[in-house]
C-alpha cells in the first residue's frame, strides 16, 4: 500500500499506467549525505544514453549530516523515493557510498563504493538493529579500550546481523584495500571488485586546464594560491577538539601573507558546511571572506581549486590525500592519527607530512614548503591502481549487476566544470605599502589586515578601502577608495560620474578608483586629472593596485605628466605589471 509522499511515476503500485517507458531496469542510488552525493554524481553519467535504464533516488535518512540533500537531489532531476517506498520497489542495481541505514532491505543488488580515498577512518558502530552512526564519533566512548572499527573496512561494517556481506558488490581502488578486507573480513572478500576511484580519474583527466582554474580563482602571474583543507570533526583542521588552531590562523593568513602575491581559498568537507550550515559557515569565516578568502564550493570547486593550489593546509581527510597525490606541498594543520586506520597508507601519510607550527610566522613555512618541495609518487600511487579505468570497469559492473549488454561505445565520466571567474575583491580595509623602485616605477604591498605596525624601511603607507566595505568608518579616512563594477551600471553612473561624486563625498580620499573590467580602471585624483589606467603586455593584477601606485607617485610629488606618455610599471612581490596611464575627457 502506497504510503505518504510515495511517488507514482516511474515506479509506484499504478506506475505501468502512467510511465511512457515502463519496461526500463531499475537504479536506485542511494544518498546518506551531501559527501556520498558527490560520489554517486560522479558515476551517474555512465548511465547516460542508455533508453533502458531510469535512475531513482532515496535518502535513508541515517545520516547525521541531511542538509542540503533534498536541494541537490532537485537539482539532478531525478525521480526521489521516500526510504520506505525505496525498500519496498525491486530494483536491478543499487548503488550506495556509505554503509549507513537499513541496506539489506533493498529489493535488488547493491553495489558500495568508498567516497573518500579508500576506507580509512574509525566511525563508532550504531546502536544494534540500526546501522546508523552514533552522532558522527571517529574515537572510542569514554573509558572504552576497543577502537572504533574502520568504517566500511571491518566486520562491524561490512556484515549484517546474519553474518553475509551487506554488499554485493564492494568497489574497492587500489589491491591494498583488498588485502586489508580479507585481513579483517574474509567472509567479504569475495564481493571486492577493483575499479579504481571515478573522482581521481576526473581529477586527472582535468590536469591539463590547471591554468584556466588558476585564472577562474584570479591567480596571476607570481601569485600563489593557498587553499584550506578540512574534513569534519572536532579534530579536524576546523574543529575545535584539538589546539583549535583556526582561529588564530585565520587573522594571520591575511595579515602575513600579501593579497596581491597570494590567493587563499578554503575547501570544507560538505559535512562541515551542511553539520553547521552554509549560513553559519560564511558567518564564521567573515572576516577573512572580506580580506580575500574564497569559500570554494565543496561539491563541485573543490577538486578544480586543488589542480590549481600552490600549497595545501589540511589535515588527514581525503581532499588533503588527494592533493598530495597530484603533487601539491601539504603542510598539516591537524594530524590526528587515533581516527585512522593505522595500515591504511593515509595514516602513513599523515605521521609522516610536514607540519605547520602555529607559533612561528606562517609566510616562512609556506614559502620554504613550496620552494623546497619534490614529489614522491607514494600518495598518487595509493589512490588507484588503475588509473583511468574507473569509467570502464564501473559501468561493466554495474551492467553485469543489471543484466544488459553494456551500450556501445566507450563508458566515458564527465569533465569537471570551468567554475566562474571569481577573482579575490577585498572590502576590508587594505594597509599599502609603496616604494619608487626605478624610473616609472613602484613597488605595491597590500594587507588586507589585522595589521601590525609596518617595519621603518617598509616604505610610505596609505589606507585603500572598497566603497562596499562593511568598515563604513574607514571611508572617511581612506587615502584611496575604490570599488568594482560595471561601467555602464546605471545605479552608479558613469565610472567619471562615480569617482567625482566620491571625492565630493569624501574630502580626505585624495584619489577614486573604478575598476571596469580585469585590466582596466578610471581613476580621478584630488586635482581633477580624470585618467584611464589599462594593464598592459603581462599586466594582471588587481587594477586597484595600479590606483594605489598611481596615488603613491602623486602623493611623492611625482609629475602625472611623467607616466601619460611612458606609463607605469607596478611590482607585486618580484613581478612588474606594466599600466599605461591615459586622460579622458570629462
Amino acid at each position: 500500500m502506497a504510503g505518504a509522499g510515495w511517488i507514482r511515476v516511474p515506479v509506484g503500485d499504478d506506475a505501468a499506467r502512467w510511465a511512457t517507458r515502463g519496461r526500463t531496469r531499475k537504479v536506485l542510488l542511494v544518498v546518506h549525505n551531501v559527501t556520498a552525493a558527490t560520489r554517486l554524481l560522479d558515476v551517474i553519467p555512465l548511465f547516460d544514453d542508455d533508453l533502458r535504464i531510469q535512475v531513482l533516488a532515496t535518502c535513508p535518512g541515517s545520516s547525521a549530516f541531511r542538509g542540503g540533500i533534498a536541494e541537490l537531489l532537485a537539482e539532478t532531476g531525478v525521480p526521489v523515493l521516500p526510504w520506505e517506498q525505496a525498500v519496498s520497489t525491486p530494483v536491478s542495481l543499487a548503488i550506495s557510498a556509505s554503509f549507513g541505514g537499513q541496506l539489506r532491505e533493498i529489493k535488488g543488488k547493491l553495489a558500495i563504493l568508498s567516497h573518500g580515498i579508500g576506507y580509512t577512518k574509525r566511525l563508532a558502530m550504531p546502536d544494534a538493529g540500526c546501522r546508523m552512526p552514533d552522532a558522527g564519533s571517529r574515537k572510542p566512548e569514554a573509558g572504552s579500550r576497543k577502537p572504533a572499527p574502520v568504517f566500511g573496512m571491518s566486520r562491524e561494517w561490512l556484515l549484517g546481523e546474519d553474518g553475509r556481506p551487506v554488499a554485493d558488490a564492494l568497489v574497492l581502488s587500489h589491491p591494498e584495500q583488498y588485502e586489508r578486507l580479507r585481513a579483517v573480513c574474509p567472509e567479504a572478500a569475495p564481493t571486492a571488485v577493483l575499479a579504481g576511484d571515478p573522482c581521481w580519474d576526473r581529477i586527472l583527466a582535468a590536469r591539463p586546464y590547471r591554468a584556466r582554474y588558476r585564472r577562474a580563482l584570479g591567480v596571476g602571474r607570481g601569485r600563489r594560491l593557498i587553499v584550506l583543507s578540512s574534513t569534519w570533526n572536532p579534530e579536524s583542521l576546523f574543529g575545535d577538539g584539538g589546539a583549535d588552531v583556526l582561529p588564530s590562523l585565520l587573522p594571520r593568513l591575511t595579515s602575513e601573507f600579501p593579497a596581491d602575491e597570494y590567493r587563499l581559498a578554503a575547501v570544507l568537507h560538505p559535512n562541515v558546511w551542511h553539520g553547521h550550515g552554509p549560513g553559519q559557515i560564511r558567518a564564521w569565516l567573515d572576516r577573512a571572506r572580506r580580506s580575500g578568502l574564497t569559500l570554494i564550493d565543496p561539491l563541485t570547486g573543490w577538486r578544480q581549486a586543488l589542480l590549481a593550489a600552490d600549497a595545501v593546509i589540511g589535515d588527514h581527510g581525503s581532499v588533503t590525500y588527494y592533493a598530495a597525490a597530484l603533487g601539491a606541498p601539504v603542510l598539516l594543520g591537524a594530524a590526528p592519527l587515533a581516527g585512522l586506520a593505522p595500515d591504511a597508507p593515509v595514516h602513513a601519510f599523515v605521521r609522516t607530512a610536514p607540519r605547520l607550527d602555529p607559533a612561528l610566522p606562517l609566510r616562512p613555512q609556506v614559502d620554504a614548503l613550496v620552494e623546497e618541495h619534490r614529489p614522491t609518487p607514494g600518495p598518487a600511487g595509493f589512490v588507484s591502481s588503475v588509473p583511468g579505468e574507473s569509467a570502464a570497469r564501473l559501468r561493466r559492473l554495474f551492467y553485469d549487476i543489471i543484466g544488459l549488454a553494456e551500450p556501445d561505445g566507450p563508458a566515458r565520466l564527465e569533465p569537471l566544470p570551468l567554475p566562474p571567474h571569481e577573482p579575490a575583491v577585498p572590502t576590508a580595509a587594505l594597509l599599502v605599502l609603496t616604494r619608487p623602485t626605478g624610473t616609472g616605477e613602484v613597488s605595491v604591498t597590500r594587507y588586507a589586515g589585522p595589521y601590525a605596525p609596518p617595519p621603518p624601511d617598509a616604505g610610505e603607507a596609505h589606507t585603500a578601502v572598497h566603497e562596499d566595505t562593511r568598515e563604513t568608518d574607514r571611508l572617511a579616512l581612506a587615502d584611496v577608495v575604490f570599488r568594482h563594477g560595471s561601467p555602464d551600471d546605471p545605479r552608479l553612473g558613469s565610472p567619471a560620474e562615480w569617482t567625482a561624486e566620491v571625492l565630493a563625498r569624501l574630502p580626505h580620499c585624495a584619489l577614486a578608483a573604478y575598476v571596469t573590467g580585469p585590466g582596466t580602471c578610471v581613476v580621478r585624483t584630488r586635482a581633477g586629472a580624470l585618467l584611464r589606467l589599462t594593464a598592459g603586455p603581462g599586466a594582471d593584477a588587481d587594477p586597484a593596485v595600479y590606483a594605489s601606485a598611481l596615488h603613491a607617485w602623486l602623493a611623492a610629488g611625482r609629475a602625472l605628466e611623467e607616466l601619460t606618455g611612458r606609463g607605469l610599471t607596478i611590482r607585486t612581490g618580484g613581478t612588474a605589471h606594466p599600466v599605461t596611464v591615459r586622460p579622458m575627457r570629462r
